[in-house]
């Protein structure tokens, strides 16, 4: 098993081994980051990590996995106005007529 140098913000520079040690990739923008407890103070440190890093750690074999961003970022963004307190009163007040909600409803099931 390989030993990996890396460093914590508290206590410096550490020793671990591949099985301490893994790597994430976002799907989006191959953005790698890796990852470890500090075997000193026990506090999760997470990294940054160029491609050739990762390259490095799975091939010395540590774990590597994936992972996307919620969808909900890539949904267009609204330009109208900011919600304001006096919107969410005015949702609030919808909630609680019924008949109200009931037309709001049919209204989007008919669009």
């Amino acid at each position: 098993m390989a030993t990996i140098r890396a460093s914590c913000p508290d206590c410096g520079d550490v020793e671990l081994t591949t099985a301490d040690v893994s790597v994430r990739v976002c799907t989006a923008d191959n953005q790698g980051t890796y990852l470890f407890r500090c075997p000193v103070c026990t506090m999760s440190v997470v990294k940054p990590a160029e491609p050739r890093t990762v390259d490095l750690l799975v091939a010395s074999g540590v774990a590597y996995s994936t992972w996307s961003p919620p969808l909900e970022l890539r949904e267009p963004k609204n330009d109208g106005e900011p919600f304001s307190h006096d919107d969410l009163l005015d949702f609030h007040d919808l909630l609680n007529d019924e008949g109200r909600l009931a037309e709001a409803l049919d209204s989007l099931t008919r669009s």
